[in-house]
């Protein structure tokens, strides 16, 4: 599943006309960079999810021929459900009972999907998150087994689950918007709003399920996130062909 749902408005004024998803960076669309990638790992059955100028990602997918893939997309332009509803409401699409990854569009990164894949296949964990040491105040915690068990907000000093008081032994990491999720997260989410964050859905399990930090080694990504890096994104285009 790719997210391209996002209003984009760290990206305004060109999120003012056009999706985040279709931002070009070297020629090629962000959603197109991260379909590219997904195919290329063998992936050949995608969702996306769109809100934001909806009918524009659809005539795109569909100028692309859905790139010779089963590409569909889950509509939510009468309402954003954030990342865990949006999830949530493509589950029709998760038909096989197999693990399913999903990739927010306006990420970049040299990260290897078929291991990261296989690893979370080998954890048996509920899901599996793509994780990296990055400067930021916002952090998971991981034990020195990889396990979440808890998130820290370092300029609040907000903790969840609330309580947790030393950190000193944590591993914190930063997501990177790319995860495995096993279909079992369906039945938990079964009783929730419509409208839920994933991470806090994770972040409310972590002592009754194992949800895996996956760490990538000579990891590299870029969130193309605001105005101010879209040349750098370019840059790592290039170098990360």
């Amino acid at each position: 599943m790719i997210f391209a749902a996002g209003l984009g408005t760290r990206l305004k004024p060109l999120t003012d006309s056009l999706p985040k998803a279709l931002i070009p960076i070297a020629g090629k669309s962000l959603l197109e960079h991260v379909i590219l990638k997904l195919k290329a790992a063998g992936f050949n059955e995608i969702i996306i999810n769109v809100h934001h100028f909806p009918d524009q990602v659809i005539d795109f997918l569909q100028l692309k021929n859905n790139f010779d893939i089963r590409i569909e997309v889950s509509d939510e332009r009468n309402m954003l459900l954030d990342t865990g509803g949006a999830v949530r409401k493509a589950a029709w699409f998760f038909d096989d009972g197999m693990p399913f990854l999903v990739h927010n569009v306006d990420i970049l990164s040299n990260v290897d999907l078929n291991e990261l894949y296989d690893q979370h296949l080998q954890s048996g964990s509920l899901a599996t998150l793509v994780v990296s040491k990055r400067d930021t105040f916002r952090y998971l915690l991981f034990n020195e087994e990889n396990r979440l068990y808890g998130w820290i907000n370092e300029k609040t000093g907000e903790t969840k689950p609330m309580g947790i008081t030393d950190i000193t032994q944590s591993n914190k990491l930063a997501f990177a918007g790319i995860q495995v999720l096993s279909p079992g997260v369906f039945d938990l989410m079964e009783n929730l709003e419509s409208k839920f964050p994933i991470m806090d859905f994770y972040l409310s399990l972590v002592q009754t399920q194992i949800i895996k930090g996956f760490v990538p080694l000579n990891f590299q990504m870029m969130d193309v996130g605001k105005l101010n890096v879209l040349e750098e994104a370019e840059e790592f285009v290039i170098k990360n062909p």
